[in-house]
């Protein structure tokens, strides 16, 4: 039996920027695509410092996972893509802060580059539901 598949794209996000959605909904997990920092008025923060960026990828990841029925609290994986590793502890000391008790499993990758030349994207996994 195929289980119901639900697309979420929330009006407190900028509009996906190409054929995807922001977060989708199936069998029980909520899966968000890949967030850039872009503000909700579609502003691209690719100047911005590397701090500003990451607050603004997690804080549309949150969007997302909102948006979709889930929570910050029910992430159950994180992926991180950063054009700098030695961003590495900024970021960790964000994140430490955004996520709080919660300790999804989670993966730093260094990369070449990004689209816009933003310095970070990130994806995540979660269940459905609040806690």
């Amino acid at each position: 039996m195929a289980s119901n598949i639900v697309q979420t794209n929330p009006n407190t996000m900028a509009a996906p920027g190409g054929h995807y959605s922001h977060a989708v909904k199936a069998n029980g997990f909520v899966f968000v695509a890949g967030q850039l920092p872009i503000a909700r008025d579609g502003t691209k923060l690719m100047d911005a410092p590397f701090e500003q960026q990451a607050q603004q990828t997690l804080d549309n990841i949150a969007a997302a996972l909102t948006a979709a029925g889930s929570a910050i609290d029910r992430l159950v994986q994180m992926r991180v893509y950063v054009t700098d590793i030695a961003s590495w502890p900024a970021f960790n000391a964000i994140y430490a802060t955004w996520v709080g008790s919660s300790r999804p499993a989670r993966a730093v990758v260094p990369v070449p580059q990004l689209h816009y030349g933003f310095k970070i994207e990130i994806e995540a996994v979660a269940l459905e539901g609040t806690s």
